[in-house]
């Protein structure tokens, strides 16, 4: 075991202070038989990999228990209390969960909570830790003791070599410490028929092709006359319409047929020939297919205001170009990584687009700008592959000593 500074036994000694009495902290789960996995979430960039990692796992291992902590905003799943720092309350959630592994993210680590957690053999494991500082809760006159609250982790994954060195001027043990890229939300490829997609291929004939995926019905008619406008320079250019659900369907079709443009109504029926401008999709059931046909695509719900933007790694993760509007929050650190690599262009509106479809059809641009994208999941999902086979082997250790 590490360790312990002085500053960390003297704030240990202080929070022992306050076991008395009943703890504050109650479950709002029920604990199952079976190991359970604690994953903390400090930011919704963070929550959103956690997902990821908890999914792979639960679905590796099906009698798994996944409990959350901290901030899990628009969770379907149900989100404990995390326990204060009082002796009582950390006793209490932890010897109800009895967690075999913790994969904690952020830059605030509660030490009493920590240092039982590890007292109980309960692993602990830190990802995306960045050249920054760490802070735990102290008092006044107690210098902070997150140097030894780091060194209580079995495994951290950092960013790069400014995350290393910094882990390492904090006394952790180079073994320990694993150094890649930053973990994010990897989406599983979606799933696509295979005989349409040969089918779809064979119709286009090689014609220039783009994407406008996601599309809510307020920004239909920006996406049909930057389309429109292209076509003048790029005569065969084929435009892939697919809105984000059935009712935005409805409006596209209408303002697709006012637009002048010939469409072909996919859904319905209609024949693809070499005079179709527009294939119109009824909603994005099968986005996996069109992303696939099309090495550009613009992201929907970024031209208005309101909708926070498409989530953009499940066209990265397909090895296409991506260019999206200024109205992203909802996925702002992930297209702004996309934009840093060159992986996708900003529009704001209907010169923009049109002018970025253009200069994009050159398929050594579009080419490049997906394999930036493309390098940034891969990478990510390199990551998560080693965070859940280490925690897969902490939960095995974990098993194997509750069963001596």
């Amino acid at each position: 075991m590490p360790k312990r500074s002085l500053t960390l036994k003297a704030y240990l000694a202080l929070t022992r202070g306050r076991l008395s009495g009943q703890p504050s902290w109650h479950s709002i789960g029920v604990r199952r038989s079976g190991p359970v996995v604690w994953l903390h979430a400090t930011v919704d960039t963070d929550m959103r990999a956690l997902n990821t990692i908890g999914a792979r796992l639960q679905q590796l291992q099906p009698d798994l228990q996944i409990i959350r902590t901290g901030v899990w905003r628009n969770c379907t799943e149900q989100v404990e209390p995390l326990p204060s720092e009082n002796a009582a309350d950390v006793e209490a959630f932890l010897s109800y969960w009895k967690p075999a592994v913790c994969v904690w993210s952020g830059d605030v680590l509660p030490p009493a909570l920590l240092t039982e957690a590890h007292a109980r053999q309960c692993s602990l494991v830190l990802f995306n830790v960045e050249e920054t500082e760490f802070h735990t809760p102290v008092h006044r006159w107690l210098s902070d003791s997150s140097g030894a609250v780091l060194q209580l982790f079995d495994r951290l994954f950092c960013i790069g070599k400014a995350g290393e060195h910094g882990l390492i001027r904090a006394g952790v043990d180079p073994e320990r410490i694993r150094r890649g890229s930053r973990l994010t939300e990897t989406p599983a490829p979606l799933e696509y028929d295979e005989a349409q997609l040969d089918e779809l291929t064979g119709l286009i004939h090689g014609r220039p092709v783009w994407l406008a995926a996601r599309v809510r019905d307020d920004e239909c008619a920006t996406v049909l006359a930057a389309h429109d406008k292209a076509t003048r320079l790029a005569h065969r250019l084929l435009l892939l319409l697919v809105p984000e659900t059935e009712d935005d369907g409805v409006i596209c079709d209408q303002v697709a047929q006012e637009s002048g443009l010939r469409v072909c109504r996919w859904d319905q029926g209609d024949d693809l020939d070499e005079n179709t401008q527009v294939l119109l999709c009824e909603s994005s059931d099968e986005l996996g297919l069109w992303y696939r046909l099309a090495p550009l695509v613009f992201l929907g719900g970024s031209i208005s205001a309101g909708h926070g933007g498409s989530e953009p790694l499940e066209a990265a993760a397909l090895g296409t170009a991506i260019i999206y509007g200024p109205n992203v929050g909802r996925h702002l650190a992930a297209y702004s990584r996309l934009v840093d690599a060159g992986a996708a262009r900003i529009v704001r509106d209907t010169e923009s687009l049109s002018g970025a479809v253009t200069q994009l059809l050159a398929p050594d641009r579009a080419a490049a700008m997906a394999h930036a994208g493309w390098d940034i999941v891969s990478s990510s999902a390199m990551v998560a592959d080693e965070i859940v086979e280490t925690v897969q082997d902490c939960i095995d250790r974990f098993v194997q000593k509750d069963h001596a």
